[in-house]
């Protein structure tokens, strides 16, 4: 019932996102694979993995489509083997077992062998692997594969969409929950690790405020608009001047824009990617800011709250950040979004490990919905990070999790980084207020932000 409900939803959203802004006009009518003609191939999958793979086995078949005029059959591994075949995953097919090679991170191989051809990767990174097929091979008209096994990296190009996830309350112990909990909820994908290790660039991100240690309107402040505030402030800086926001910024560069969160849209974090205001609890203010900004650009503002887990919230979710991306996708010039896992802040406040994990998962799906994106869009950016770290969480030398507090902490948090100039998080720690500033610089905007410095002796003490 599970694959069953997967591919039905699946089959309404599947991804007009993953197809590439400006389609190529050229056709090419007589393609083939190492001289096979491309009408003798078909697209296989693997029937018992992830979803992934049948939407990476979609995504070339709509290419190929788009570029050849001809329509490829995606079918499963439970299918007998045909004369040629793209096979896309870890599937029983022979060519799959001799492609069987050890992979890190996004890093993905290709094999060619006996007119077929095999992509494998780990969990959302096959949409790389697609993409690479895709936008190498099959974008030329005339493809020539070397037999053997390549392992390849996903291409980048010049940025111009920023993604910017943000788990509340999710310090460097948070992340490691997967070490330390070996239960996995069976609505998951089964994975063994926060997501974020899989990307290239990780580094930290200060997080204190002019009140000290900060809360999420400051927290949020800072990486909605690069200004330092005090506590409960939103969208304004310690004067209480209103300050521009990220998405702002990019509507007014005629992008598309989006603010979401698991927590309704006057929760502190979206608030501050929406709204200007004094307090983070007046959400009269904020609903009414939030309003001018949807009817001025247009900007998709989707919070939900949510109190409870399981897989009909995840695919809900799910198709909820697919809708929303479709919508902004068919923007030429980029988007701009902010997502918010809101729980696991909720839940360190409470000291509830097991729902902390819980919420860790759902933030997992969700970069994994992301991730696709980005790899389907080469021209996107993602970072991952938090405003804060929340209950002080730590390892005892039992090797058991323990919280310290049931309030919010001054650790660094971590920064995860994915796309063209993201190595600039790589191996640093940055003030939060960096984050903005680099993605205001990719948007062509230099001079955003407090550049100058001046808050760090008076928060910092010299």
């Amino acid at each position: 019932m599970k694959k069953l409900l997967s591919i039905l939803i699946i089959t309404v959203i599947i991804f007009s996102l993953s197809a590439c802004r400006g389609e190529e006009p050229v056709v090419y009518e007589d393609m083939s694979i190492n001289g096979v003609a491309i009408e003798e191939y078909r697209i296989v999958y693997d029937s018992e993995g992830l979803d992934y793979n049948l939407r990476a086995a979609e995504y070339i078949r709509d290419r190929i489509q788009a570029l050849t005029g001809n329509t490829l059959s995606v079918v499963d591994d439970n299918e007998p083997k045909a004369a040629h075949e793209i096979v896309v995953g870890e599937t029983s097919r022979e060519i799959s077992k001799e492609l069987d090679t050890e992979l890190r991170g996004v890093n993905f191989s290709m094999l060619a062998k006996g007119g077929d051809v095999a992509l494998e990767a780990n969990y959302f990174a096959i949409a790389a692997a697609a993409y690479y097929f895709a936008d190498t091979y099959v974008k030329g008209g005339v493809v020539i594969i070397e037999d053997g096994v390549g392992t390849h990296e996903p291409i980048t190009k010049e940025a111009k969409s920023y993604i910017l996830l943000i788990g509340d309350g999710m310090g460097v112990n948070q992340t490691m929950l997967h070490n330390y909990l070996t239960d996995k909820s069976d609505y998951s994908d089964g994975e063994d690790l926060f997501y974020g290790y899989m990307l290239p660039y990780q580094g930290f991100s200060r997080t204190d405020s002019f009140s000290g240690t900060t809360d999420s309107a400051a927290g949020g402040t800072a990486l909605a608009t690069g200004y330092k505030t005090f506590n409960k402030y939103i969208g304004i800086d310690k004067d209480q001047k209103e300050l521009k926001s990220l998405t702002e910024l990019a509507a007014e560069l005629g992008k598309a824009t989006a603010v979401m969160s698991t927590e309704r849209s006057t929760g502190a974090t979206p608030a501050t990617f929406s709204a200007h205001s004094d307090g983070r609890d007046n959400s009269d203010d904020i609903l009414n800011d939030q309003t001018a900004l949807k009817e001025k650009y247009g900007t998709i503002i989707d919070c939900k709250a949510y109190t409870q887990y399981g897989e009909r919230y995840l695919k809900n979710n799910e198709k909820r950040i697919v809708d929303t991306l479709n919508t902004l996708n068919s923007d030429e010039d980029g988007i701009f979004l902010m997502y918010e896992e809101a729980h696991i802040d909720k839940h360190c406040h409470s000291n509830d490990i097991n729902k902390t994990f819980l919420a860790l998962l759902s933030f997992n799906q969700a970069i994994a919905r992301f991730m696709e994106y980005a790899f389907y869009n080469p021209d996107t950016v993602v970072i991952i990070t938090a405003d804060h770290e929340t209950g002080g969480l730590t390892v005892g030398e039992d090797g058991k999790l323990r919280y310290t507090t049931d309030e919010h902490t001054s650790a660094s948090v971590p920064v995860f980084s994915w796309g063209n100039g993201a190595e600039y998080f790589d191996g640093e720690e940055v003030e939060n207020v960096r984050i903005a500033q680099f993605i205001a610089r990719g948007m062509g905007e230099g001079d955003f932000g407090d550049t100058t410095d001046s808050w760090y002796d008076e928060i910092y003490g010299g």
